[in-house]
């Protein structure tokens, strides 16, 4: 009952925001942070680590003065944080700040799990992120500045719920970058559930307007991976997927996740050398420092090489025929 009534509090305030949403309204200063916003800032869990949450400001405050965006909301990451909280739950570490409404809700994610080839190992664990990478097919996240985009809905197949065989369509919010995730839209990166379907078989339905030439559509089992890692794209939990692509549907907004490579490499050569990061003015979550040792950036210029040869490398396959569904 808890969800179901905070849903709907997020649901009835998104509704309002947006109508209240107009042009004329100037960005906040990025000089202070409203009180109310600064007992959300911490190392927490469900807390916004200083560093994060002045970039994401400054990012927002930028766009809206160009009038790039109108969203009177902004978003962010921290992909140094955990996927799972001492309490066993997903570790919350997106945010969503709407500053003229006074709102702060943070929500678990997932980062991009990334690969293990014979010339590179850039995989990362399940509890925390090591690798990063702008690469296109490395399945890293890449941190820095982007645009919410349009959407994309696609049919992925059937699955069985309540005894009945029920179309599944998942949402795709683009996201469009600069610098260093200019390349987004070529990595296909966005956001989008924590929800895929693994199929299992293909079903006679020619009805069905998804049925290929021969009259067979997909079907499989959900599989869901809230919190846990991705291909690279950020992900949420279907409740905050459905709330998140609302907020910003026909109306963008920024989005900056943390970390860059600078910030990676800077951390990484404190590490190296022993230095404190709170002395060296560097930022990483102390859990997810122990468990990696390290972080390690991947430029394109280095990585994209190693994949292209990897790709090259692998054998050609017949295309996959899923068997008939008994």
């Amino acid at each position: 009952m808890a969800t179901v009534l905070l849903r709907l509090t997020f649901v009835l305030f998104l509704a309002v925001t947006l109508w209240g949403t107009t042009p004329a309204v100037a960005a906040q200063s990025s000089s202070t942070i409203p009180a109310w916003l600064q007992k959300h800032v911490g190392m927490a869990d469900g807390q916004i680590a200083p560093i994060v949450l002045e970039r994401a400001r400054a990012l927002y405050q930028r766009k809206r003065r160009s009038g790039e965006v109108r969203n009177p909301c902004y978003l962010a990451m921290d992909a140094t944080r955990p996927s799972t909280s001492r309490s066993g739950k997903p570790g919350r570490r997106f945010y969503t700040i709407c500053e003229q409404r006074k709102f702060f809700r943070a929500v678990s994610s997932g980062y991009g799990n990334g690969r293990k080839l014979k010339r590179a190992n850039f995989s990362n664990g399940r509890q925390c992120a090591g690798n990063f990478s702008n690469a296109e097919g490395s399945k890293l996240t890449a941190g820095g500045s982007y645009v919410t985009a349009e959407t994309r809905t696609s049919f992925k197949g059937y699955f069985r719920r309540s005894g009945k065989r029920t179309p599944f369509h998942r949402t795709f919010l683009l996201f469009d970058g600069e610098g260093d995730t200019a390349n987004a839209r070529e990595r296909a990166i966005g956001g989008h559930q924590a929800v895929f379907l693994k199929w299992q078989c293909r079903f006679k339905n020619p009805k069905s307007p998804h049925a290929d030439k021969q009259g067979y559509t997909p079907y499989g089992r959900l599989v869901n991976y809230t919190g846990g890692r991705s291909n690279g794209c950020t992900t949420w939990s279907p409740a905050n997927s459905r709330d998140i692509i609302s907020l910003v549907e026909g109306n963008p907004t920024t989005l900056y996740i943390y970390p860059e490579g600078r910030d990676i490499d800077a951390v990484a050569g404190a590490v190296k050398a022993g230095k404190s990061l709170s002395k060296a003015g560097l930022y990483w979550n102390t859990t997810c420092l122990k468990t990696i040792g390290a972080p390690k950036f991947w430029p394109k210029r280095k990585l994209q090489p190693i994949i292209n040869e990897w790709r090259r490398s692998l054998p050609k396959q017949p295309p996959l025929e899923l068997p008939i569904c008994k």
